[in-house]
């Protein structure tokens, strides 16, 4: 069976650096940071005092007052991005074409603002004061499930969750749906709005969040000095479509997706597999998945959250992918200046590495001050860096041990 060619045609995203695929872009390109004291939760009750928080946020430039209240935040940030990202791709969803337009939308918690608001009822009030809306405003399928309806896609509708790997797991099997032939265009990504009271308690009590109370610091991937990632909320998606699809409505395209790598550590809950071993078989899957060889990376867009054992494991891993090449290699961690996006990383990672390709400007890693000898390669520190860049390379890597990569490239 021959393969298609699958190529980006649109890009929308809700971020902590904007609303818009410029200001993102120009927020990673400039080093500027997106994160800020937290008002989301009352930070008096926890140690972790920052977030990533989407400012300015108005449901009803892209959805109907009414149908945004049935919405959890996290899908009404899927239906943004998603409107954005089809507007760019000018794309039109004909009843024609319907059936052959796909959703395929990860998150790695879905309404979590929701279940705590309706538990909360539940508790004072009783089961009849819950919301009929609880459940499908809960479950983390329904940005998919609601994107479709709000743009008419009928074809394959799916959500992956895997934690911090959901969005490019979504985005690679969306790929391999348009590249075996079941769909001729996706609309994919990742969405999440984590910012509540229970997440902050978790996370705080497993030691995964950074307590600097300074916001422009706090996020620090590489840096000797890190201590826990800084959590985000919003939305990435990608318009991608079989290269025959796009040509022949005379598409712009961006990059092409070339490669797909998913792995699991079977290993420990949250901890990484030891020297990362599980992340170098996702990345080695992708690499061997693009018919490509591992020196042709130009950019490696990292997970790098800013822990402790992340940055460490996800460097070795590069040093056993791509031995000399590691340290030719441009790495950066764009999560040092939107925070950590939790299931909605990879797609806005996705985003920055298919801008990287499109402009030859590699974003830098903001806030690396201290070197750390266990992290020893070139993390593109604290200002981007103007390179051809022909082929890019994004990690996500979840709790439960979910490795997953993606190969970007030049279209030619």
């Amino acid at each position: 069976m021959e393969k298609k060619r699958v190529v980006i045609t649109g890009l929308g995203a809700i971020t902590p650096l904007g609303n818009t695929i410029d200001e993102f872009w120009n927020g990673l390109k400039t080093g500027r940071s997106g994160i800020d004291t937290v008002t989301k939760v009352n930070k008096d009750d926890f140690p972790a005092k920052v977030a990533a928080e989407i400012k300015d946020w108005d449901p009803t430039l892209y959805m109907d007052k009414k149908e945004s209240k049935r919405m959890d935040l996290f899908t009404q940030y899927a239906v943004g991005a998603a409107k954005l990202a089809v507007e760019d791709a000018k794309l039109e969803i004909t009843d024609e074409i319907a059936p052959r337009v796909g959703v395929w939308i990860g998150s790695g918690i879905g309404g979590m603002a929701t279940y705590e608001e309706q538990f909360h009822r539940f508790l004072d009030k009783g089961y009849r004061r819950v919301s009929p809306f609880f459940v499908p405003m809960l479950i983390p399928d329904m940005a998919a499930g609601q994107v479709s309806i709000q743009l008419g896609a009928k074809g394959i509708n799916s959500c992956t969750v895997t934690a911090c790997a959901s969005g490019t797991n979504s985005i690679g099997d969306a790929y391999k749906v348009i590249e075996r032939g079941d769909a001729d265009v996706m609309i994919t990504g990742g969405a999440e709005a984590p910012l509540t009271s229970m997440a902050f308690a978790g996370f705080s009590t497993a030691k995964a969040l950074s307590f600097n109370e300074d916001p422009k610091s706090a996020s620090r991937p590489f840096d000797k000095d890190r201590n826990g990632f800084i959590m985000g909320e919003g939305a990435g998606i990608l318009i991608i479509e079989s290269l025959e699809s796009a040509q022949k409505r005379g598409a712009k395209i961006y990059a092409e997706i070339v490669g797909y790598g998913a792995s699991g550590d079977a290993y420990h809950i949250t901890s990484p597999a030891p020297e990362g071993n599980g992340a170098a078989r996702s990345m080695a899957q992708a690499i061997e998945d693009a018919e490509i060889n591992a020196d042709e990376i130009d950019y490696i867009n990292a997970h790098g959250t800013s822990t402790e054992l992340n940055d460490k494991f996800e460097t070795q891993s590069i040093k056993t992918v791509f031995g000399e090449h590691a340290h030719n290699v441009l790495i950066s961690s764009t999560k040092s200046m939107t925070g950590h996006l939790l299931g909605a990383a990879g797609a806005i990672e996705a985003i920055a590495s298919i801008k990287a390709i499109e402009e030859s400007i590699v974003p830098p890693t903001i806030n690396y001050e201290t070197p750390d000898p266990e992290c020893d390669l070139n993390y593109v520190p604290n200002k981007a860096v103007e390179k051809d860049v022909n082929l890019a390379l994004s990690n996500s890597l979840g709790f439960g041990g979910h490795n997953a990569t993606l190969i970007f490239k030049k279209y030619q």
